[in-house]
Parts: structure tokens; sequence; C-alpha cells
């Protein structure tokens, strides 16, 4: 009797201390498994955003950190690849319009600090073509002449762009007629722009001819036909970096960061 007892005694001991050994490796994966970048009050300013205004804000973003020391990470292109990670650990969020961050709002309910959004610089609306203008494109109505091949971007900041420029000269039906694509991000333009060269066109903003000068010339628009939108940014609900994510939205507000925006095709 008191063998047996013993034995279970042994038995319960070993079989408890095995649970536990598992219970706490499961513990230790699951944190191995958080990203690497999710710690909080780190100082680091994690800043996420379309594609669109990448250029401007990371360079905006380098300065920032050589005349402050605070590193400042930005995370850019179509919505679908940073999301889930922007609600881990995002610090700040961009738009590539207006209606962009607002729709994230919608999308994203108390994730963004409305109070603290703000809009930074405009930017205007051209027409990129080949490079050497092959077909000659030099306005809206050129758009509308026979055999002209359009990419349209439909979302990604442009939603209804091309539509709101081409309706103040009666054009949409010409230019509609045209549009060989749609696509839902810019991306997907730029990867079809240069994949094949039967596309004459894409009504997109000027700054992407920024990004885009191997592969596009610039048609720009008289300044009574130009169409702006805006680049409102805003801080997280989430934050643990309010005070450094402040103090890099402000910094991205000064002369300094607007003139790195002018130069990306910025108003």
């Amino acid at each position: 009797m008191k063998k047996n007892l013993l034995l279970g005694a042994i038995f319960l001991l070993l079989f408890t201390a095995a649970g536990f050994s598992v219970y706490a490796n499961i513990e230790d994966s699951s944190k191995s498994q958080l990203p690497a970048n999710s710690a909080k009050n780190d100082g680091v300013i994690r800043v996420y955003g379309p594609g669109g205004p990448l250029g401007p804000m990371k360079e905006a973003a380098e300065k920032f950190t050589a005349e402050t020391g605070i590193k400042v990470f930005v995370t850019a292109g179509p919505e679908s690849n940073w999301i889930n990670q922007a609600k881990q650990d995002a610090d700040i969020v961009y738009g590539g319009s207006e209606y962009m961050v607002r729709s994230f709002m919608l999308s994203n309910p108390e994730m963004i600090n409305e109070k603290s959004l703000t809009e930074l610089y405009p930017r205007a609306a051209g027409i990129l073509v080949r490079k050497g203008n092959p077909k000659n494109i030099q306005s809206l109505e050129d758009l509308t002449k026979r055999g002209v091949k359009i990419i349209d971007v439909n979302g990604a900041g442009q939603l209804g762009l091309w539509e709101d420029l081409a309706g103040r000269k009666g054009l949409i039906g010409g230019i509609s007629q045209n549009i060989d694509i749609s696509v839902k991000s810019s991306a997907e333009a730029i990867e079809i722009w240069k994949s094949n060269s039967k596309h004459d066109a894409w009504i997109t903003y000027e700054s992407w001819h920024h990004r885009l000068t191997d592969v596009t010339d610039l048609v720009e628009l008289p300044e009574a036909e130009k169409l702006y939108r805006g680049t409102p940014i805003t801080l997280t609900t989430r934050t643990d970096n309010k005070k450094e994510a402040q103090q890099f939205i402000d910094y991205l507000k000064t002369d300094a960061s607007h003139q790195v925006f002018q130069k990306w095709g910025w108003k």
C-alpha cells in the first residue's frame, strides 16, 4: 500500500513539473513571436502611410534624427502591407490626401488621435507621360485623342482625381474611353508602367515624377486647371512616444521641412 502511494506521489510530482515546464516554454515562445519593434517608451518614432509622400517624409526624418538624435522609422506603401503592424506600434499615420486619412479613421475607429490631425503641404495633379513624350501630350484635351492609353489609379489618394480635372472642361467622356486599365494603388500603376510600354499617360500627382524621373516626363497643367490635395498627418491613440512623435510632426511644419517637400514636388 505504502509502495503504491509512494509511486503515485512520484508520478504526480513528475507530471506537475513537466506541465510547468511545457507552460513556461509556451510563455517564452509567445514572447519571442512579438514583433521586435513593438517595444514601448523606447523613444523610436514609427510612422506609417502611403508610398506617395515617402520621399520627403524619409528625407525629413533623416534630417530630424541628425538634429535631435531621435530615431524615426518610416514604413510606406499600400495600407494592406502595413496595417497589422501599425495597429501594434504606430506612433504617427500620414495620408496622401485628406480623404485617405478620413477613410482610415472610419476603417480603424479609435486608432487615430483626431485632435492631433494637422495638414502639411498640398501637391498638384499633373500628367505623367513616357520619356520624350512620344504621343506629344500637352494638355488634358490630348488625353481624349484616339490611340492614347491611360492608366487610372482608382484609390491611394487619387480616387476621382482625373474626373475632377476633366469635369471642369467637359472631358469626362473623352478621357474615360481612353482608360486602358484601372488599379487600386500607385505601386500597381508603377509596376504596369515599367513592364508594359503600351500605356501613354497617367493622371496623378506631379510628385510621382520626382520618384520616376528615369521612366517619365511631366506635363504640368496650367495653374488655373491644377487640382491640389493635402498631406495630413496625425498621432495615434496608442503611441507611448507622444512627446517625441509630436516633436517630429512640429519639425515637419518648419521651413526646412517645407523646402524638402517642395524639392519632391509639393507646393
